[in-house]
């Protein structure tokens, strides 16, 4: 990818989105589940309804896959794997969102995607005709889709549009902030496998632009300019993150960048691509939370700082650290990439959504 980019061949997201090609599927029912590629409100979705006799109203999950918000898509293996088995084992109905992607389309588009199908499915006409209890639906997703689920969580609660409560938000190793690129986990991790931090520093600046400028001046963590210091507060890692993920990371001021270059491309401050912005207002609001953080994993602060503040606001937590994982392990539950950590999470995941769903 990164030859074809500087060839001028492709974009360097093109070619690595070649991936997601190679791995998706057709939407193919089975005995359990019934699979069909749809729309929601003008957005491509994987629709999943389990076949067996429903036995009341049945549980919901809005699913947005990872990817950087540049790759990825619903009918990927490992996604359809996931899904397929989410509706058959809990008797739910899964709604996977295939957004728009940057760089074609950047910030908003992919929140306003999911946020549109989200707010459509919540609709009363739409539950009852999926049979789908009111009381018993939540967003998830992974890594950029984690981002996009805690995100949508949020601005739910500003729609009065919107009567339905969400039962619960699910990240799965999410992506939270866009301020501080050099947190503990950023710096333990940095060419760690699946997502180095030059990977998520390219991720998160063609979310907003491919104007060089600002991925030079996320990768040397001097992006945010003074007058937006006040934001720092909400993910000062010195006193969010617990002392064996501090280690022996001492906690500097940050250095200020180009007010210019915020000015241009503020996306990055917003709350809705950077979720852990909010206030602590609005996150004592939110549904409870399930939060998959794993210790090799650049993004391993993000959840964890989440979690905390989520707690401190008074939210229902169940924070859940694999210590042996790295970055979407969990999609590694199905041949020819089966891991025995992928299925363990999966497993503890299902079991969760089971109890508290």
């Amino acid at each position: 990818s990164e030859a074809a980019d500087l060839l001028g061949l492709m974009h360097y997201m093109e070619g690595m989105r070649l991936i997601t090609v190679l791995e998706r599927v057709a939407p193919t029912s089975d005995e359990n589940v019934t699979v069909t590629d749809t729309e929601f409100n003008n957005v491509p979705v994987r629709l999943y309804l389990p076949r067996r006799a429903p036995g009341g109203l049945r549980r919901a999950m809005v699913f947005f896959h990872g990817g950087g918000w540049c790759l990825g898509d619903a009918g990927m293996k490992p996604y359809d794997h996931i899904s397929r088995r989410i509706s058959n084992e809990l008797n739910a109905v899964v709604v996977s969102v295939n957004y728009r992607l940057a760089p074609q389309h950047r910030f908003p588009v992919p929140f306003e995607d999911v946020y549109s199908v989200t707010k459509f499915f919540l609709q009363s006409k739409v539950l009852s005709q999926y049979g789908v209890d009111p009381a018993r639906v939540c967003v998830a997703g992974d890594s950029a889709g984690g981002n996009l689920a805690a995100a949508v969580a949020q601005q739910l609660l500003e729609d009065p549009e919107v009567k339905t409560k969400l039962k619960a938000q699910i990240l799965l190793y999410p992506a939270l902030q866009a301020l501080d690129l050099n947190l503990p986990s950023y710096q333990d991790n940095d060419n760690k496998p699946v997502l180095p931090r030059s990977l998520m520093v390219r991720f998160w600046s063609e979310y907003f632009t491919s104007d060089p400028a600002l991925r030079e001046a996320m990768a040397s963590n001097r992006h945010v300019p003074a007058e937006s210091g006040h934001l720092f507060q909400f993910v000062n890692w010195s006193r969010l993150l617990p002392a064996e993920m501090r280690k022996a990371h001492v906690y500097s001021s940050p250095a200020f960048g180009d007010a210019g270059l915020a000015r241009k491309y503020p996306e990055f401050l917003d709350p809705r691509a950077s979720p852990l912005l909010a206030s602590d207002a609005r996150l004592r609001r939110l549904p409870p939370a399930y939060i998959l953080t794993c210790e090799h994993d650049v993004l391993r602060d993000d959840g964890v700082m989440y979690a905390s503040r989520l707690r401190a606001a008074g939210v229902p937590v169940t924070h859940h650290h694999a210590k042996d994982a790295f970055h979407a392990a969990m999609m590694f539950v199905s041949w020819p990439l089966e891991l025995a950590v992928g299925h363990r999470l999966f497993n503890t995941y299902v079991d969760w959504l089971s109890e508290n769903l």
